[in-house]
């Protein structure tokens, strides 16, 4: 399945969906699959300033550990409650449920020079 193209995604496989000053962040799915069954996330607090490129939580699963990096600056406005006691969902809904934290007073300029979907699906492509 393609990745959907109403977002933009990073090297590092987290998506950014922007929606006027505020950004939905996850992981894709090709990131989930890669991790196996996830077993927990760790998310900053509602409030915290990310900056782009930089470390801003970590998820866990069987297999490994790995750093989520911010795809763009902001303000932590949300997180996603329900993966501190079902992190799975994001193994189940990547793409929607699967959340990881909401931003406020972002920058959208800040995504130019992420992959929009095609151009993300080209890039897994090179790393097979």
């Amino acid at each position: 399945m393609p990745s959907p193209n109403d977002r933009k995604y990073s090297r590092t496989h987290e998506w950014v969906k922007i929606e006027g000053a505020g950004a939905i962040i996850g992981i894709s799915d090709h990131a989930q699959e890669a991790l196996g069954d996830i077993t927990f996330v760790e998310m900053p607090a509602v409030g915290k300033k990310l900056t782009k490129g930089k470390e801003f939580g970590v998820i866990e699963s069987v297999k490994a550990a790995s750093d989520l990096y911010a795809p763009v600056s902001g303000e932590v406005g949300e997180i996603n409650g329900s993966l501190t006691t079902s992190p799975e969902v994001i193994n189940q809904s990547a793409w929607d449920k699967g959340w990881i934290i909401k931003l406020q007073n972002v920058n959208p300029a800040d995504a130019g020079d992420l992959m929009d979907g095609p151009a993300y699906d080209a890039f897994l492509a090179t790393e097979e």
